[in-house]
């Protein structure tokens, strides 16, 4: 994606994706978004942040918008849902979306690393897939340690690349394909950090789960595969031999429903003590 030189404190910045780009961007989220694996996830953190009426709730990297909605359903008129998005052509389609829905989701313009919001001002924080995306996702957690009130919850929802799983194939090759998932992202072991990142904020972590993505086995993630592909020969840990060979591999296992290709998202719910 085109973007400029990333500040220090992250190594993905959203709010300098153009806008032809932030029109692919909504495509991949929505894909995303409709994973099985995804929605089962997401299912089981609102139900352990539990949300309620009256409480204000905060997503930070909103995208489309769609987690927002469902926090400020959760929350209900007496409550308030704020979405946290530095790009403004996503931060258009999610209050496009929302109104849409008749949600009263709000969205705002702010970054991770600095929060605009006051100390101990709200109830329940969501985050997910964002720190995958900062070189200094302490900071970012301990922004929302800073704005959570005593007692109020957090959840964070994070991929780790490095359980990229690629199959069938030769060992070797499919291995040179899955470790460029690490290249993709400053801090691509994410998932793994949650539960020591929120307790060195000084939360108290309450439940933990996770959810391998599966990609469908009957067909190949071409635009996926082909950056993986590409990445290896860059590095020099394929030839262009064997990524076409490993290509034919793929195409022909699809073909008799035989591919498996996943990588494992992580959420854990935390408090702030009282």
């Amino acid at each position: 994606m085109s973007h400029t030189q990333p500040d220090p404190g992250s190594g993905f910045r959203t709010q300098n994706i153009d806008a032809g780009n932030v029109t692919r961007l909504v495509a991949a989220l929505d894909i995303q978004e409709a994973n099985p694996g995804v929605r089962r996830l997401r299912a089981w953190a609102h139900e352990a942040l539990d949300a309620g009426s009256g409480e204000r709730a905060l997503d930070i990297g909103a995208g489309t918008g769609s987690t927002t909605r469902a926090l400020a359903a959760a929350v209900g008129p007496s409550g308030s849902a704020l979405g946290v998005e530095p790009n403004p052509g996503l931060r258009a389609i999610a209050e496009e979306r929302a109104a849409e829905a008749g949600s009263p989701a709000r969205f705002t313009d702010g970054d991770a690393l600095s929060l605009p919001v006051p100390d101990a001002s709200v109830d329940v924080v969501w985050c997910e897939r964002v720190l995958q995306h900062l070189a200094e996702p302490d900071k970012a957690v301990a922004e929302m340690a800073r704005v959570l009130r005593p007692g109020g919850r957090v959840a964070l929802l994070d991929t780790d690349w490095a359980t990229t799983i690629l199959h069938p194939g030769d060992p070797e090759v499919t291995a040179a394909f899955t470790s460029g998932a690490l290249t993709g992202a400053a801090n691509p072991y994410s998932g793994r950090r949650l539960v020591g990142q929120l307790s060195a904020a000084g939360l108290v972590v309450d439940d933990r789960g996770s959810q391998a993505l599966l990609q469908d086995h009957r067909s190949v993630a071409w635009p996926l595969i082909r950056m993986l592909g590409e990445s290896a020969v860059r590095r020099g840990a394929l030839t262009e031999a064997q990524r076409d060979r490993a290509y034919a591999d793929l195409s022909e296992a699809a073909e008799r429903g035989a591919l498996h290709m996943s990588v494992t998202m992580f959420a854990v719910v935390a408090h702030r003590p009282e």
